[in-house]
């Protein structure tokens, strides 16, 4: 197997506390892994009143889809002390990132609807052909628990299934602070591109990397560095920003580290 020390250090850019689970567990697989978000997740005003309605009115509901682990954290933080997720309401999910935080606030894999473990891709699509279009959606209440801004192509196909959508702004994403050592991490990386590889999960982690306030010729540098972009559109993304090597990958630990050195076999 190839060494660690002469694999590329993947930065994650996800945002806190994902982008520490994530250096956790390409860590553990033998891949040197450090953290650098590009995107900050920033609690809306208001959110908790409509959380604690959204939790009362839960059981009339079909599905709640929760479209990243943040909208679990967030939507689950205002939890009324005792109440339990009801058994007729789906939990929705892209992938297994939020399946996972759905698992650990207690609800049921039963309860959850995702895309198979080992589905092409893991999102709306996804979702909507592999768990939700053969059930019947006439008149069903629906509530999306999303960023403050999100991709509307889920909430379209369930309205013109028959379904009552509704979408709960839970969080507002927001770029870094870009405090003096968050620049300095950058810099650091543009300074040796070939020793690191970005891992992309977001397009908007791409456009907020873009805006740094780094010195003259310091971003043409960060475009060096090769991308593994975790869905088709943000490898588009990536490639229309100029990124030189950008590569596709699910968004699972075991297959970025796989794609760090293809010829071999990580670490049990």
């Amino acid at each position: 197997m190839t060494p660690a020390a002469a694999l590329p250090t993947v930065l994650v850019t996800r945002p806190q506390p994902q982008a520490d689970d994530w250096v956790a567990r390409l860590q553990a697989l033998g891949a040197p892994a450090q953290a650098l978000p590009l995107m900050r997740i920033v609690r809306r005003e208001g959110f908790d009143a409509a959380v604690r309605a959204a939790w009362s009115d839960l059981a009339r509901h079909r599905l709640v889809m929760f479209v990243s682990p943040n909208a679990v954290l967030a939507f689950f933080a205002g939890r009324p002390e005792g109440a339990a997720w009801p058994a007729q309401t789906l939990a929705g999910a892209t992938g297994p990132g939020t399946i996972a935080a759905l698992r650990a606030q207690g609800v049921e894999a039963r309860s959850i609807a995702a895309p198979p473990e080992d589905a092409a891709s893991f999102d709306a699509e996804s979702l909507w052909r592999h768990a939700l279009a053969g059930l019947d959606w006439s008149g069903q209440l629906v509530l999306i628990v999303r960023g403050e801004d999100g991709r509307d192509w889920l909430a379209a196909t369930l309205r013109q299934a028959g379904a009552r959508v509704d979408c709960l702004a839970a969080y507002a994403r927001a770029e870094p602070a870009w405090t003096a050592a968050e620049c300095a991490a950058l810099a650091a990386v543009g300074r040796d591109p070939a020793a690191h590889v970005w891992l992309f999960s977001s397009s908007q982690c791409i456009a907020h990397l873009l805006a740094a306030p780094l010195e003259a010729g310091a971003t043409s540098a960060l475009r060096r560095v090769p991308a593994l972009a975790t869905h088709p559109r943000i490898a588009e993304t990536a490639r229309a920003a100029g990124f030189a090597a950008v590569v596709p990958v699910r968004p699972d630990p075991l297959e970025v580290r796989q794609a760090l050195d293809p010829s071999q076999e990580p670490q049990a």
